[in-house]
């Protein structure tokens, strides 16, 4: 009796088990360790959004038109920044042959490493690299998107900041956690990426990772020469319960047999939806997947 039990059950899991597969539904792995190392990954993630170089104090981003750009706290500037108490004349910024120089107001408490700015200096040069300025609570340098070069102002007192209470995510899920075979072009290739100012760049494209849920195969681009592979992604959870956008996804690069590990758990929203003053690009349309990815982060604004 007790041996027709044991078979019994035996059995019904086992049927359990051929439906699950056969339907394309996966069991939820609860390994505690894991859900724990992507509990910390993430917290160090809100961290990191509410660092000096997060995106959550972002306050403005100003284009620079060629030449002199008065620059001040309050109205009639060209680059005209939060107003505090009273209107402030900081100075000018003067793009010329794609650089930068910033000629700082007579008695104007800019300062720039920590040394008070008193004369003219380059703040963006030939190679990209900009230098920050600060004064009282704000932060600002140059961004070059396409031949636009903008001023990013951070405030370190930003409502944004105090507004931020966290980041709505799916349960964490192991079974999103999938091997992925990286197929490396032949010859170098690029793919256009279109960012939210309309702008569209040539990226060069490391490859198209290829892995498999419920028994159907899934490719997506990958672009990025560091240590990490970049996707931008979009999925059916976009409509409702995801960034509309699209989400990003940082992978490690393949190892020696060409494979690696896509985590969707660890799937984030872009900056777009943390503040209004950033450029984000947007998933090409290879890489809007026909299925929900139920993993990661869940929508947090609409800026």
């Amino acid at each position: 009796m007790k041996r027709t039990f044991l078979c019994s059950r035996w059995l019904t899991a086992s049927l359990l088990l051929t439906l699950i597969t056969a339907s394309g539904f996966r069991l939820i792995v609860d390994d505690p360790a894991y859900r724990t190392r992507i509990d910390q990954w993430h917290q160090e993630r809100v961290t990191s959004l509410k660092s000096e170089n997060g995106w959550l104090n972002l306050a403005g981003l100003f284009w620079l038109e060629p030449g002199k750009n008065s620059l001040g706290r309050g109205t009639n500037f060209a680059v005209s920044f939060p107003e505090a108490g009273a209107r402030v004349d900081l100075g000018a910024l003067y793009l010329e042959k794609g650089e930068v120089r910033f000629v700082p107001a007579k008695g104007a408490e800019v300062s720039a490493n920590g040394k008070a700015v008193t004369a003219p200096i380059t703040i963006f040069g030939s190679d990209d690299h900009s230098t920050t300025l600060a004064h009282g609570s704000l932060r600002w340098f140059i961004i070059k998107r396409g031949d636009k070069y903008g001023v990013r102002l951070r405030d370190l007192n930003s409502p944004y900041l105090s507004e931020f209470h966290g980041i709505d995510r799916f349960p964490v899920d192991e079974s999103w956690r999938v091997n992925a075979k990286l197929e490396v072009p032949s010859v170098p290739k690029t793919i256009p990426i279109l960012d939210v100012l309309g702008m569209t760049s040539q990226q060069a494209l490391a490859g198209t990772l290829v892995f498999e849920r419920a028994g159907k195969t899934y490719r997506l681009d990958a672009v990025g020469d560091g240590p990490k592979l970049f996707i931008l992604f979009g999925d059916l959870t976009n409509a409702h319960q995801t960034y509309g956008s699209g989400r990003f996804l940082y992978v490690d690069k393949p190892g020696a047999d060409g494979t690696t590990v896509l985590d969707f758990n660890q799937a984030i929203n872009p900056p777009c939806a943390f503040t209004p003053y950033a450029t984000c690009p947007l998933p090409p349309k290879q890489n809007k997947l026909a299925l929900s990815v139920t993993a990661g982060e869940k929508r947090y604004g609409d800026h």
